[in-house]
């Protein structure tokens, strides 16, 4: 029988929830810099995190106005650069784009024009197919989606992926034995 210990002041469940510091203006605009340096960010989500730090929430406005002035924060840029990653590294569908970016707090008008520019010249059914190779890889597809189970979940997540109903069902047909079933989610999606 193992012996366990009483948890010392040492271990992190016994320590109380730290807050944390919070940062004076100077403090804050290397804060900002830190982060963005990590990871490019909205200026909402930048906004969010400042407020979360900051001694005086009148000092987040001049630095994220800095920030702009700079160019270190752009939406517009960010969105594009955003909705081009997901396109080239992960083939995700526009509408997963979309939703991403407002996740993200970008503005819904700003992130519908870039999502639409970034994808105007992609073929979507050959995304869509090419999701598929990826994603079944070692997978027959033809044999697997003959079984309505596993046709249910493909389009489910072709779906996820942010790709339209409409052709989703068409590449899907293209693989299954039993395409009828598609038809009635086809009407279900209209």
């Amino acid at each position: 029988m193992r012996k366990t210990r009483a948890p010392s002041a040492k271990d992190e469940s016994a320590r109380p929830e730290s807050t944390p510091r919070r940062l004076a203006a100077d403090a804050l605009w290397n804060y900002a810099l830190r982060i963005l340096a990590g990871s490019a960010r909205s200026a909402d989500e930048l906004r969010e995190k400042l407020l979360r730090r900051a001694e005086r929430a009148e000092d987040v406005a001049p630095i994220l106005a800095r920030l702009k002035e700079y160019g270190y924060l752009d939406d517009r840029r960010f969105a594009e650069n955003f909705s081009a990653a997901r396109l080239e590294n992960q083939g995700l569908g526009k509408a997963r784009v979309l939703s991403d970016l407002r996740k993200r707090r970008v503005a819904p008008a700003l992130a519908e024009k870039t999502v639409g520019e970034v994808y105007r010249e992609t073929d979507e059914t050959r995304l869509i197919e090419d999701y598929l190779g990826r994603k079944y890889r070692n997978t027959p597809l033809a044999a697997w989606l003959a079984e309505p189970k596993h046709l249910a979940a493909a389009y489910r997540r072709l779906r996820t992926a942010g790709f339209s109903a409409a052709n989703s069902i068409l590449v899907l047909k293209r693989f299954a034995a039993n395409a009828e079933l598609l038809d009635g989610l086809e009407e279900a999606e209209s």
